[in-house]
């Protein structure tokens, strides 16, 4: 650590494993929400009675203000101290965690998790910023690796612990054991933790903040609304103007500002700068944003494709996506060792190639598809293929910049990944739904003069729900059963949809990596 940089001293022996033990269990709660989450929804969607637009936006407000504050985040803790920024977005965390675990209807729900986003942005920089200011150098990489571990695990029981207390309990659940963790936290952090800022933080660009939040929150509305109301209805045409005036706002806010929480000149290169490469940064970001959008359409959707259209459990559908993190957390380690020796280039052209083939193997599912047969081996491909890409893909993103500038460039990245599931379930959501609604309504066409026309009605209002849809009251078993696999089926035809967007979103990305990224050994060139 540079001198002037922290006001922090060298951790403790004592005091070390209660700093590992804060920050790895405040980062767990967001790690365990963002992975948990997603499997309740459609236990949620049927106790709430909630639309799908309801539904996507119990992640995406979520997702929104954390994607869009999570740099004004790290920034807040430099100025004001670490520790403390922590501890109030714990806090936060914590009592918007109770708002949601008690919310009576979807729109409190979604109220809340937004007031979760923010507590979010302000504690997941500051758990990886206490252990970098905390720690002396040569005990630092350790403590790093110990965090990342056990976020791995806890990403992985999320979805588990997610599903068992959806079914046996109740999806509230899921976020009031966020409780007891933060009370723990609270208390370690006020006993154990140091305080530490950075002395020389540059200011905080709030217009930028408010912009860049503000025109994600109008894009994504616009497109949510749009699976109502149609893409030319007045509301959707206002949200996506909006949203893209204070984009354009938000970048010409950070040409001008003199501290902004995005620099522009990471994407491209200024004559005075002969440090970067702004074409793989540039590169590298894209690469994430089409990778993670369809990562994120694929967790957002798969859920309810085994739980309401296959009828499994919530545990189970929870532990489905297992393998996939037994091998991002094995194989992680020998990914970045081979980025190491071929360069970032080969594994970022392969890995989303082989991602793009899982998504394909997704598309095969069926209203009666088997686990081993059909979800299993995609689930290993999909494994495989993000292994052999995340690591390189880290490793593309840091060698773009200088290493004085590595800790706003890996910012930056992780917001761009966050930023991709959420346009991902905005934009998926519109096609699924669109493609549900033609399916569906092809599928009751063919049952003709035996579906009563006020029962056909009661569908097409019930059509925002998917295959969560109610059968109407005052028909017949055989008519009713025949409604029941119409939905089934044509949500199955919306997934398959999604699933093949998914796959070329994947193969887009080989193609942006082989001709973004540079090979081992070669030279920046001005650009």
């Amino acid at each position: 650590m540079s001198p002037g940089a922290a006001t922090s001293a060298e951790a403790p022996p004592r005091h070390a494993s209660w700093i590992l033990a804060a920050t790895v269990l405040g980062s767990a709660m967001a790690f365990i929400d963002g992975s948990a989450v997603n499997v309740m929804l459609p236990v949620l969607q049927a106790d709430l009675g909630a639309t799908v637009s309801q539904v996507q936006w119990v992640v995406e407000a979520y997702a929104l203000f954390l994607s869009a504050l999570i740099l004004v985040g790290g920034s807040l803790g430099d100025h004001y101290g670490r520790r403390r920024v922590f501890s109030a977005g714990v806090a936060l965390f914590a009592a918007a965690s109770a708002w949601c675990g008690l919310a009576p209807s979807p729109a409190q729900l979604i109220l809340a998790r937004a007031v979760q986003g923010v507590g979010g942005a302000l504690l997941t920089p500051g758990s990886l910023a206490i252990i970098g200011a905390s720690f002396p150098e040569s005990q630092r990489g350790r403590a790093i690796g110990t965090w990342s571990a056990f976020s791995a695990l806890t990403a992985a029981a999320g979805p588990v612990a997610g599903g068992w207390l959806a079914q046996h309990l109740s999806w509230r659940w899921v976020f009031f054991v966020n409780l007891p963790l933060a009370a723990a936290v609270l208390v370690i952090t006020r006993l154990r933790v140091p305080e530490s800022r950075d002395e020389r933080a540059a200011g905080l660009d709030w217009p930028g903040a408010l912009l860049a939040t503000f025109g994600l929150g109008a894009l994504v509305y616009g497109l949510i609304e749009a699976g109502n109301a149609g893409l030319g209805a007045p509301t959707v045409l206002a949200a996506e103007g909006a949203g893209a005036v204070a984009l354009v706002a938000f970048v010409a806010v950070q040409t001008r500002s003199r501290t902004p929480m995005m620099p522009l000149d990471l994407f491209v290169r200024r004559a005075s700068d002969a440090e970067g490469d702004p074409r793989q940064f540039s590169g590298a970001n894209l690469v994430t944003l089409l990778l993670y959008a369809a990562l994120g359409g694929l967790l957002f959707f798969w859920p309810f494709q085994l739980i309401q259209v296959q009828g499994w459990s919530p545990t189970a559908a929870g532990a489905a996506f297992l393998p996939f993190i037994a091998l991002m957390f094995a194989g992680s380690r020998y990914a970045g060792a081979l980025a190491d020796r071929v360069g970032a280039r080969p594994p970022l052209v392969v890995g989303p190639l082989v991602v793009a083939v899982a998504f394909l193997l997704f598309a095969r599912a069926g209203v009666t598809a088997g686990y081993w047969t059909t979800y299993f081996p995609a689930v290993v491909v999909l494994g495989l293929g993000m292994v052999v890409a995340v690591a390189p893909l880290t490793t593309a993103v840091m060698g773009a910049v200088a290493p004085r500038r590595s800790g706003i460039a890996s910012g930056v990245n992780n917001a761009v990944a966050r930023t991709a599931g959420l346009l991902a379930i905005a934009v998926l959501g519109l096609v699924v739904l669109g493609a549900f609604g033609r399916a569906v309504a092809t599928r009751l066409d063919a049952l003709g003069p035996v579906l009563p026309p006020a029962a056909r009605a009661a569908l097409d209002a019930e059509r925002t729900k998917l295959a969560a849809a109610t059968v109407p009251a005052g028909v017949g078993p055989a008519v009713g059963a025949a409604v029941k696999q119409a939905l089934a089926a044509s949500f199955v035809d919306a997934f398959r949809l999604a699933m093949r967007l998914c796959a070329g979103l994947a193969a887009a990305s080989a193609l942006i990596a082989a001709l973004t990224i540079r090979a081992k050994g070669a030279t920046r060139t001005a650009r």
